[in-house]
């Protein structure tokens, strides 16, 4: 039998192809690149959509929930034994229920059962009690069925009908249910058909009967129909699904059979049929007949782990990352031998790795369009971790990377590290940081200089460079010599940062350089902060609500509660003014 239908391309990978194709992909010129490799490496979500299935209400009514008794059984095997029996034989006997269907309802439905002990309380003829308060207190035959079909109390209680108490009032219930249980559907799964495809158990006399018939008259054998409607229930509402029927019709033409697929399909889980097919097709753009049989019959959870949303997911992270077509096609014929969601992890665990060190975009796509395949079949450390035991910094990982992206699968987690070797770089650079703080007069091997050493970061040059520009600023060399004693972390500034906040001191604000020498502090703090404060300041000086003597530090130092307490609340309009130049100080950072 032969179809032709248009496939459904997943809306994230038209995406992936139509907005980063060819070499934009590879370019560190994309202005979306940082954040599109952050977002895609730390994001676990697929990128596939997946089917909502909806599950509606018996009634309409709202109800409320109950829970499940997570405890142990309050009574005796003998005791439950004894009740499951008068169960049994009230629904048989009293309420003309089929014996098989009477039986399964008093075996699987414990919580119905304990809650029907507690009622009757103890007594050395259990049985006889039980069948005694039935007597006299009909129950909701709903409550035992549906725990019986394996649904829990909470699962069940939106669907408890609140103008019936007895299944045989529910015919086509009755009916539909025989017709699944009889056709081989086990009685446990039953639940989830009723969860999910409500609308089944209340087809009239016939329609579920066709519809199982339609199935098989497509080729669909009954044992994999079976399997497919407990895991996908949503394969009975409607028109023929016919996803599940081009599946295998595909499959077969790779020479699977209906076995070889019901043998991978995972219990308990839901499908979605539509996605699988899509990916086929997918795949089959990918590579040749040949090759996608392959590609199959190595790796089935290819198209069966999570419905293939983890193979769609693998193809967009891969088409986002720069490779081509043929690069991934060749990827997944050598796929190693590990399941497809745990490659996509450990390729995730890597981009974190490489964006965390800051490494470019360009050079990261390179890495994993020569790399993949090695990336993805092993977990690496985690970037602190690999930092802390190998002691090195982010800047010389990246190149250790860069020139050999072998050495990555020594950093796999479960394999022991030794700290490196200090690089000559490093070692020419702590030397000149050790020179820089001698000359500044602390003393060798002493406390001081330990912690010097560890407080001031930069490289030794780096560290003189700076310095020298507060100096060139127009401050003599013991000033600066001193403000560094007092105030060390100003020197882990960039010199364009220092020039800019000195700009703006005495530029700007109006400040003698002077000012420094008193409060070297002042570098620390942000343009942002500064100039919100000195513009309050100067405004409640002008109104004469504030000293025209204070002191820069006095005005910066304090934290905003206490200068909105001190200052600002001592005009009447001061909270407003305030919250203006706090708006103006928003807007001219986001211009910026």
């Amino acid at each position: 039998m032969t179809r032709s239908r248009k496939i459904r391309i997943p809306f994230n990978f038209k995406w992936a192809i139509s907005n980063f194709s060819g070499d934009q992909l590879g370019s560190s010129e994309n202005p979306l690149w940082p954040a599109l490799l952050y977002r895609l490496a730390q994001n676990p979500r697929n990128h596939a959509t997946k089917r909502a299935v909806e599950s509606s209400h018996c009634d309409g009514h709202d109800v409320t929930l109950t829970t499940e008794k997570e405890n142990a059984p309050k009574f005796s095997p003998t005791t439950l034994k004894e009740a499951q029996a008068a169960l049994l034989d009230y629904l048989h006997y009293t309420r003309s229920l089929q014996f098989t269907d009477a039986d399964n309802m008093g075996r699987n439905s414990p919580y119905f059962l304990e809650e029907l002990l507690e009622k009757v309380g103890k007594g050395e003829d259990i049985r006889r009690s039980i069948t005694r308060y039935l007597r006299y207190h009909p129950i909701n035959e709903f409550a035992p069925f549906f725990e019986s079909i394996g649904l829990k109390p909470s699962e069940y209680m939106p669907f408890l009908p609140r103008d019936l108490m007895f299944l045989c009032d529910d015919e086509l219930l009755l009916e539909n249910y025989e017709m699944l249980c009889n056709y081989g559907i086990p009685r446990n799964k039953i639940g989830k058909i009723y969860k999910e495809a409500i609308q089944v158990f209340h087809y009239s006399h016939g329609v579920l009967a066709s519809k199982l018939q339609a199935y098989e008259e497509l080729g669909i054998s009954k044992s994999f129909l079976v399997e497919v409607i407990a895991s996908s229930p949503y394969v009975l509402i409607g028109d023929i699904n016919l996803d599940v029927v081009e599946v295998v019709e595909k499959l077969e033409h790779f020479g699977k059979d209906i076995n070889w697929v019901e043998e991978h399909l995972l219990d308990g889980t839901s499908y979605n049929w539509g996605q699988v097919l899509e990916l086929l097709c997918l795949l089959g753009k990918f590579s040749s007949e040949e090759q996608l049989g392959e590609i199959i019959n190595q790796h089935p959870d290819f198209l069966f782990e999570d419905s293939g949303s983890r193979t769609i997911s693998l193809i967009v992270f891969f088409l986002k990352l720069g490779l081509s077509i043929n690069q991934i096609s060749l990827i997944f014929l050598q796929f190693p031998e590990i399941r497809i969601g745990k490659f996509l992890w450990n390729l995730r665990r890597c981009l974190v790795l490489l964006t965390e060190i800051k490494m470019d975009g360009a050079e990261i796509g390179k890495i994993f369009q020569s790399h993949s395949l090695l990336l993805g079949s092993f977990t690496l450390k985690r970037t602190n971790s690999l930092l802390c035991k190998l002691n090195i910094g982010k800047s010389r990982l990246c190149r250790m990377i860069r020139d050999n992206p072998q050495e990555l699968k020594n950093w796999a987690v479960g394999r022991k590290l030794q700290p490196l070797p200090k690089a000559e770089d490093d070692v020419k650079s702590q030397m000149q940081k050790m020179e820089f703080l001698l000359s500044l007069g602390y003393q060798e091997n002493s406390q001081k200089l330990k912690y010097a050493f560890k407080v001031f970061r930069g490289k030794g040059a780096e560290l003189q460079e700076r310095f020298d520009c507060i100096v060139n600023a127009g401050l003599d060399y013991e000033d600066v010599h001193e403000m560094i004693k007092v105030a060390p972390q100003i020197l882990n500034l960039k010199t364009d940062v220092i020039d800019m906040k000195i700009n703006l001191l005495v530029n700007e604000l109006g400040y003698p350089i002077s000012t420094l020498v008193n409060f070297p502090a002042y570098l620390s703090f942000t343009p942002e902060r500064v100039k919100l404060r000195v513009s309050m300041y100067n405004w409640l000086r002008d109104e004469g609500t504030a000293d025209s003597k204070l002191a820069l530090s006095t005005i910066i130092v304090c934290n905003e509660k206490t200068f909105i307490n001190q200052f600002v609340n001592h005009h009447p309009t001061g909270p407003q003014v305030w919250q203006d130049l706090k708006k103006k100080s928003y807007s001219e950072k986001l211009r910026e």
